[in-house]
């Protein structure tokens, strides 16, 4: 018997063309072998956090995808990844968005939260590096410092236009009393807790 001659791809018709692409399209992704499944997962194993890794070898696992959409899936997490443009775009965005939509009794009080973070680091440092030899003097002004921030959060919250809905019953002027009073409060103890 002679054998079968097969047409080359010059001589081959748009319909065998057309019929062996859909054919190969619709052949169901074969299953990858153990062996390879562990030789990917060793090659992206630096490149891939785990949970990508993760739902990438379940996904070989079950043969729903192949293994050039997952060499393709882990070049673009990789790119996302390490992409400083992006990073930087995001932080302009939030900072952007934070300046034009924020009013500005917010931001002074954000202004106020941060001075607060900052005197008490350096009430912290100070005491890790000259001492803390009258202990309840450092425990006095570093309580002050945090509950005056925990205070004034609480002022953010309350003053905040975005959270008007949360707080009805609350005007601004009653939190800001309840603001200056807990602050009366505190500083008191704060300043009797030094004795």
């Amino acid at each position: 018997m002679a054998p079968k001659k097969t047409p080359t791809p010059a001589a081959a018709s748009p319909q065998a063309v057309k019929s062996s692409i859909h054919s190969s399209a619709s052949a169901a992704p074969t299953k990858p072998s153990t062996a390879n499944l562990q030789q990917r997962s060793q090659t992206t194993s630096s490149t891939t956090s785990p949970n990508l890794k993760t739902a990438l070898n379940n996904a070989l696992n079950q043969g729903t995808i192949t293994a050039n959409q997952t060499a393709q899936n882990l070049k673009t997490s990789s790119a996302r990844s390490s992409n400083p443009q992006d990073a930087r775009q995001i932080l302009e965005g939030v900072w952007n968005g934070y300046v034009d939509k924020t009013a500005q009794r917010t931001k002074l009080l954000d202004v106020f939260l941060a001075f607060l973070i900052v005197v008490g680091v350096l009430q912290f440092v100070y005491c890790v590096i000259a001492g803390n030899y009258p202990f309840n003097a450092f425990l006095s002004g570093f309580s002050a410092t945090v509950g005056q921030f925990v205070l004034t959060a609480s002022l953010r919250i309350q003053t905040n236009p975005e959270n008007k809905k949360e707080f009805e019953t609350i005007s601004d002027e009653r939190a800001f009393a309840d603001f200056v009073f807990g602050s009366m409060i505190l500083h008191f103890f704060c300043v009797n807790f030094i004795n």
